[in-house]
């Protein structure tokens, strides 16, 4: 099978190849996937770049954890049912050696997820990190029925996808924040009530206005070391902070305020969700695709060939959405 692959961190053009791998066969509670589309995400490139580690944890990696394509095998303890079926993938590079930046990849037969008719092939390789980290953003604490949220980073990969699962969910008011007016028009048209530049002198104080002086309830947060400073200046009291990424390693947060404010802090990473989250989360996501009207950011296709590319596109921010390939 054709596969991209990388046996050392590094740059992407000088690390990541493409060749002819064996294709994989499903063992016990396995099936076999034979993909079409591949998502390129921030965790991916990280990994291959070795900002986490610069010790390889296999000796070769397929990377991506995302993906779609189609159940064309099946292990035994998996009904061959599954054959056939159209679907999209979670974890498929997270703690294993092989994940979807190739022609076909095995995986335990529940981190298979069934697609909806009508969504877009393409779109299923962004709901594994994007959309499910978006998800569980507006489903965890309770959820965000009646409340108000504001979406750091409102056009982004996660954030455009989570401006439209609280406005489906029931938010009764969605804000959101961006760098730019295009960006700022993308999370509009996805269904922020408004959407603010978060580096504007007087962006805490529009915000606050916009909700009328109340604050917002919930903040969802790309960036924790950027923005702490504005979350705790525009959610009111007993409001919480759901935390999914950060531009910095370390930062710094003000003890008093929190306090004060009875705020709630959760940090996640999707890949760590547990069987309870997860399963709410995929059922919630595949219900409201089903219902149809859910925007999809893919901000570029790319061949397999150009992964390299692809991963350089992610890494330096030059593109606004998700990034997939086309699996040949």
């Amino acid at each position: 099978m054709q596969a991209a692959f990388y046996e050392r961190t590094g740059p992407a053009r000088e690390v990541l190849q493409v060749a002819d791998l064996p294709a994989p066969q499903p063992g016990p509670g396995e099936l076999r996937v034979r993909l079409r589309w591949s998502g390129v995400n921030p965790s991916d490139v990280k990994s291959r770049a070795g900002l986490r580690s610069k010790v390889l944890p296999f000796p070769r990696i397929v990377p991506h954890s995302d993906g779609m394509g189609i159940v064309d095998a099946v292990g035994s303890g998996v009904s061959p049912s599954r054959i056939g079926e159209r679907v999209w993938v979670w974890n498929a590079a997270w703690g294993r050696p092989d994940g979807t930046a190739a022609q076909w990849v095995v995986l335990p037969a529940q981190q298979a997820v069934p697609m909806p008719e009508g969504v877009p092939d393409e779109a299923g390789a962004c709901f594994g990190i994007p959309a499910l980290t978006a998800m569980h953003a507006v489903l965890a604490r309770g959820g965000v029925q009646g409340q108000r949220v504001l979406v750091a980073g409102g056009a982004g990969a996660v954030g455009h996808y989570a401006v439209q699962f609280a406005r489906r969910l029931g938010a009764r008011q969605v804000l959101a924040t961006t760098s730019t007016p295009e960006k700022a028009r993308i999370a509009c048209a996805a269904g922020a009530d408004e959407a603010f530049d978060y580096r504007a002198a007087d962006v805490a104080a529009r915000l606050l206005d916009a909700t009328g002086g109340q604050g917002v309830d919930r903040v969802i947060e790309v960036d924790i070391a950027a923005n702490a400073a504005l979350d705790l200046q525009v959610l009111r009291r007993g409001g919480d902070v759901l935390v999914y990424g950060s531009g910095a390693g370390e930062f710094r947060l003000p003890f008093f305020p929190l306090i004060a404010q009875n705020i709630g802090l959760q940090f996640f990473i999707v890949y760590h969700l547990n069987d309870s989250e997860r399963a709410h989360a995929v059922d919630t996501l595949n219900r409201l695709l089903a219902q149809g009207g859910i925007e999809h950011a893919i901000a570029q296709r790319l061949p397999l060939a150009e992964i390299a590319a692809a991963h350089e596109a992610v890494e330096q921010g030059r593109v606004t959405g998700n990034v997939v390939l086309a699996i040949p």
